[in-house]
């Protein structure tokens, strides 16, 4: 049987239903998984019962864990009549079963088990999965009143053999209770915890079936009459791995299609070199420094050499482009590193036409021993083990492969291949660190003939934030502020807190210093209260760190604060408008996924150069694809302004109202100096919404890019998408419920908060992510998530406006239409809406149908001008057509500004005309608002309007 076990803790309910007839319930709580069923002990009299209890269910098929749920029902028992009524039940699906690292008390809503129950209050769990071989699993239905057994035997006979159906005479009053499992333990359990998504999916790149012929465009839109159409979206016709793809759909080929079916096929001559052995001495005195040159026409791949090492270990793989290879005879040689001529020691020649093509899911292709030969085809002394094969980039090796498009022809070594391979990279999961810094207890100051002008500082990584200076009248200062930061797991940084006294101006001095790592931190899910807690304040930072410091002083100052970690948000590290992920940090609050999300990023062509080289202007460009947690990046393409990339990814979706994000840049890494910045050619977003389910769309993406000058485009990105759901009804379930988490509407944080904690966040990925190999940089993490999205551009507040007036512009439309009708426009119209108004006072029930059958028809007709493709940029509607070089020169501007005084003023007297006029609007709008509440309270507007003293 399998040791993973299934904790749950029964906290307590709150808020019953009173089923006994004099106000009050006798609850008690049974717990079912996986034909396996315990109860808790019963709460005489009580509606807001506390149980604390631990269960452990044994979990007899890790793999099929996330399709097994959890169902909680609370009883009430009857002891006149020996029955119990259901007060209401909580059902959790296996998806939600998270880790006990992971795991933090929720209160569920209970849900009626029948249409006509009457249902009240909330139970509180906690839910966690666990492979402690320690932990045995609990007893099941552990007896409360024998009497019961008897009214109940019926409803409990179901249960599965398996499970014993012995029930215990004595109530059982020991607890098997769950402890905190130590970092190595939990490290282990994250490991093997059996998370299983509802659909089985693949990351790696598939084998493809593709056709001679090149994509054709069949058909262009322009999305708007006045963008130009070398701006406009392409419809192609590309031979994909399914087949050709026509209007969304694949036509399928004479062969069968591949699993990866979204790019076109790339074959490659893959070589890998695994080691060597019995290789012949360089002299008496030692070894040979050995190294391989695998060659194959024009392109050269180097292994790395080793010193006076007769048997080394190389495990390097090659892939040549097939499309590109010249020649019919590959050559293995075995060279000797020498500071001025590299010295031959032994060849192994293949003949390409007898090289074997390995198709996966085929297992990997064995390597063998070959005999070094010299220059006239003789055996020498020595031996290579090597494995040749022809393959596609769906072969296990091509990722970490170096790849012959790498380099330039003639190039006898690889050009930095840490920075050009393909990778998959996962962000790390971000918290809310909610901070009350509350009051200060028994503060000492260096001058004790006056108190305290006390403020205190909280540090988390490079985040700090000071609460306001208190100067009272003793030495006990009150704060009560509250504080937000952003961490990211593993939690690294600890909590500081500096107490600090304002002895002067500029001048303060250090009272004492308190360290809350945050692994011992409270989490939650929801906002239930935290407990506060007092700390000690040390005079050094080492004094606070050291927990275990031998304590000199009797009398300490104390801190008390209020930290906990809240996982009920969704940290944004990225526009709102653009988010690619909506779920709350609380593993425990996220729902099943609703769909894959499939992208093929096939080539790009008509780039602009970027650089020179050889005094020809090229480019080094690779994709980075964003969306949810996962990024991920292709190789890089040396030298070529059309690079075919062709490689899949695939994604879980489980918000419609989500972004994908994907974006070309050149590498500026393969020159050989790391403090070069990767350049930003230009970027796509799709929002998956736009998607119909199950149809592949292939467009050429113009890749637009607003510079100082005006609107560019750089070239083309042609990609392949396809979307599809697992559940039609959860799909359209995500519709009906709000953006974001319930947590930012039920306790929400203001505008000043959210822009600064989202560029924490991107700050803190950006350094996650740039520690990677090969890391992902900075400037390609901040033009991925919009970093720089909250400066100030009268562009961008022009093509918002006009946003909104759009979405109001149906109101505007009605209201528009109702004054026609009151004026008696169109004659006909005035009588038809009289005689539809007389016949809705006479019928009132048939309002609701009316409105609603208006909606359908409306939605019919529109339905027909539906968009055929993802929407894309449109220059009319972001105004990047029609603004002036002055606004793009502003919008370009560094922050803090670095252009001339007068320039600078001009625009802020701008800046004031417009901010006037939007401060008019809002003020004849909070007029009319307030003449609307005095004429419902009956109020005279000029007494309140004009005073009179």
């Amino acid at each position: 049987m399998s040791s993973f076990k299934l904790g749950v803790e029964v906290v307590g309910a709150h808020d019953l239903v009173a089923k006994d007839g004099q106000g009050s319930s006798n609850p008690f709580v049974e717990l079912h998984f996986d034909d396996q069923r315990f109860r808790t002990t019963t709460k005489e009299k009580d509606l807001n019962p506390v149980w604390n209890e631990s269960f452990y269910f044994n979990i007899s098929d890790p793999n099929n864990l996330s399709h097994l749920p959890l169902e909680a029902y609370v009883y009430n028992h009857n002891k006149a009549n020996n029955v119990k009524t259901c007060l209401g039940k909580v059902r959790l699906t296996g998806t939600s079963f998270v880790p006990y690292s992971d795991a933090v008390v929720l209160h569920y809503p209970l849900e009626k088990r029948s249409i006509f129950a009457r249902v009240k209050g909330e139970l509180g769990l906690k839910v966690f999965v666990t492979d402690d071989p320690s932990i045995k699993s609990s007893n099941p239905l552990p007896a409360m009143e024998s009497s019961l057994h008897t009214d109940v035997d019926s409803h409990y006979a179901k249960i599965p053999k398996s499970v014993p159906n012995s029930f215990p005479k004595e109530k059982t009053d020991k607890r098997r209770t769950f402890h905190h499992l130590s970092n190595a333990n939990q490290s282990q359990q994250k490991q093997n915890f059996p998370s299983v998504p509802p659909q089985q999916m693949n990351s790696g790149v598939h084998e493809m079936k593709s056709g001679k012929q090149p994509p054709q465009i069949f058909q262009m839109f322009s999305g708007s009459s006045s963008q130009p159409l070398d701006y406009a979206l392409k419809e192609t016709s590309p031979f994909l791995g399914g087949g050709q793809i026509v209007g969304g759909r694949v036509i399928r080929g004479d062969r069968p299609a591949s699993t990866y079916d979204l790019v076109e096929q790339m074959r490659y001559l893959f070589v890998r070199v695994v080691k060597a052995q019995d290789l012949p001495s360089k002299d008496v005195a030692g070894s040979l420094d050995p190294y391989v040159e695998v060659k194959v026409g024009n392109y050269k791949g180097i292994t790395k050499h080793y010193e006076k090492k007769q048997n080394p270990e190389w495990n390097q793989v090659f892939a040549f482009a097939r499309d590109t290879v010249q020649t019919s005879v590959l050559e293995v040689i075995l060279k000797d590193k020498d500071l001025v001529k590299d010295d031959f020691v032994g060849i192994v020649r293949f003949d390409l036409h007898e090289v074997p093509t390995r198709v996966p899911p085929d297992s990997p292709l064995a390597p063998e021993w070959y005999r070094l030969e010299d220059k006239k085809g003789e055996k020498k002394k020595g031996e290579l083990m090597l494995a040749v094969w022809y393959g596609t980039q769906a072969d296990e090796a091509f990722p970490d492969a170096w790849h012959s498009d790498a380099i330039a022809p003639g190039d006898s070594t690889s050009i930095a291949s840490t920075y050009i391979r393909s990778k998959v990279y996962h962000s790390p999961r971000l918290w809310y660190v909610r901070v009350t810094v509350i009051e200060a207890q028994d503060l000492v100051a260096a001058d004790k003939n006056r108190f305290p002008d006390a403020y205190v500082k909280v540090q988390l990584g490079n985040q700090i934030l000071k609460t306001k200076s208190v100067q009272p009248r003793n030495s006990n200062p009150i704060w009560k502020e509250e504080f937000m930061f952003v961490a990211s797991e593993p939690f690294e940084e600890h909590l500081i807190f500096s107490v600090e006294d304002r002895v002067g101006p500029n001048k303060d001095e250090t009272i004492g210093k308190a360290v809350i790592p945050l692994n011992s931190v409270d989490r939650r899910a929801d906002d239930r209260n935290i407990r506060t807690r007092w700390y000690n304040l040390e005079k050094s930072l080492s004094d606070a760190m050291d927990r275990d410091h031998a304590k000199k002083d009797k009398f300490h100052s104390r801190l008390h604060v209020c930290v906990c970690l809240d996982g009920g948000y969704h940290v944004l590290d990225e526009s709102t408008q653009y988010s690619s992920d909506l779920r709350p940090t609380a593993k425990q609050l996220w729902k099943p996924s609703i769909g894959v999300l499939e992208l093929g990023i096939l080539n790009a062509d008509g780039l602009q150069p970027m650089k020179t080289r050889e005094g020809k202007g090229t480019s080094d460009t690779y994709c980075v694809a964003k969306y949810g947690h996962k990024w991920v990046r292709t190789r890089t393409i040396v030298n070529s302004l059309n690079p075919k990339y062709n490689e899949q990814y695939t994604w879980e979706v489980y918000d419609p109202a989500t972004v994908l994000t994907v974006g070309v840049f050149d590498n500026c890494q393969i020159s050989g100096s790391d403090g070069n910045k990767d350049m930003k050619i230009g970027k796509v977003r799709i929002r998956i919404s736009t998607l119909e389910t199950g149809r592949v769309y292939t467009h050429s993406y113009p890749l637009l890019v607003l510079h100082p000058s005006g609107v560019k485009k750089i070239g083309e990105l042609h990609l392949a998408i396809r979307f599809s759901y697992t559940s039609m009804l959860n799909m359209m379930f995500q519709y009906s419920r709000p953006l974001l988490p319930k947590m930012h509407y039920k306790r929400p944080l203001s505008v000043i908060q959210q822009d600064m904690l989202r560029h924490q966040a991107v700050t803190i990925v950006a350094a996650r992510l740039g520690r990677a190999e090969p890391p992902l940089r900075r400037e390609v993490v901040e033009y991925m998530s919009d970093a720089d999205a909250h400066l100030w551009s009268m562009r961008r507040s022009k093509a918002n406006f006009l946003r909104l007036t759009s979405v109001f512009s149906g109101l505007f439309s009605v209201g528009k239409w109702v004054g026609e009708v009151c004026m008696w426009k169109n004659p006909i119209t005035t009588v038809l809406v009289h005689v539809l108004f007389v016949m809705l006072v006479c019928f009132p029930e048939l309002i609701l149908p009316t409105v609603f059958l208006y909606m359908f028809l409306i939605g019919v007709w529109n339905y027909r001008r539906r968009p055929r493709y993802p929407p894309h940029m449109n220059t009319s509607l972001s105004c990047a057509d029609a603004v002036s070089p002055d606004e793009l020169d502003e919008e370009f501007e560094t922050f803090p500004a670095s252009r001339s005084s007068d320039i600078i003023r001009v625009r802020y007297d701008r800046l004031r005309s417009v901010a006037g006029r939007i401060q008019t609007v809002v003020g004849d709008i909070a007029t009319q608002v307030l003449v609307a509440e005095l004429v419902t309270d009956g109020g005279c507007l000029d007494q309140i309007l004009f005073p009179r003293a």
